[in-house]
């Protein structure tokens, strides 16, 4: 029983921070944005395709966690059965793939609604330029999302500036 508590301990303490905060939060943050990006972009989609509709707001809350949750561990799946048509297809397979995950979720969020998976392909290109564009435009060059409050600073550079007249001598 003191072994089980050594373990669970140290498991514990190598995931906190130096300042006592957890390393999950960044992750949480993370996963709760892109959440928000999928959110928004599930509204937009139901807004601008014909045959998509949602009830309220919160529908398309529940229709973002879900399709997260399918993206997560349905798609890759998906994507290993359907390698060799997504080849032969040049990736285009891979939107109807997406445009699947789509027209699934309405039968486990009943606010959802996709007519056709026509209507399904067409909201879920528009889910994923939508996100792609968000995701890219708070994504920082090191790959993580950062929210963007204030401009780096510039930083003064100290050097000889050379004359556009001045001959080299070699």
């Amino acid at each position: 029983m003191a072994g089980e508590a050594g373990v669970c301990k140290r498991i514990f303490v190598n995931r906190l921070r130096p300042g006592g905060v957890l390393a999950y939060g960044s992750r949480v943050r993370h996963f709760v944005f892109r959440w928000i990006i999928t959110t928004f972009a599930v509204l937009v989609a139901a807004w601008l395709v014909p045959g998509m509709a949602l009830d309220s707001t919160f529908t398309s809350i529940g229709a973002a966690l879900l399709l997260g949750i399918f993206n997560a561990f349905v798609r890759p799946v998906l994507l290993l059965l359907a390698a060799p048509l997504i080849l032969v297809s040049l990736g285009f397979f891979i939107l109807v793939i997406n445009a699947l995950m789509l027209y699934w979720v309405p039968t486990f969020v009943p606010g959802l609604r996709v007519d056709s998976f026509a209507s399904a392909f067409w909201g879920a290109l528009v889910i994923s330029i939508i996100s792609w564009m968000l995701s890219a435009f708070f994504r920082g060059s090191d790959g993580r999302v950062h929210v963007l409050t204030h401009h780096a600073q510039i930083k003064n550079v100290q050097g000889r500036v050379i004359d556009p007249d001045e001959k080299k001598l070699s």
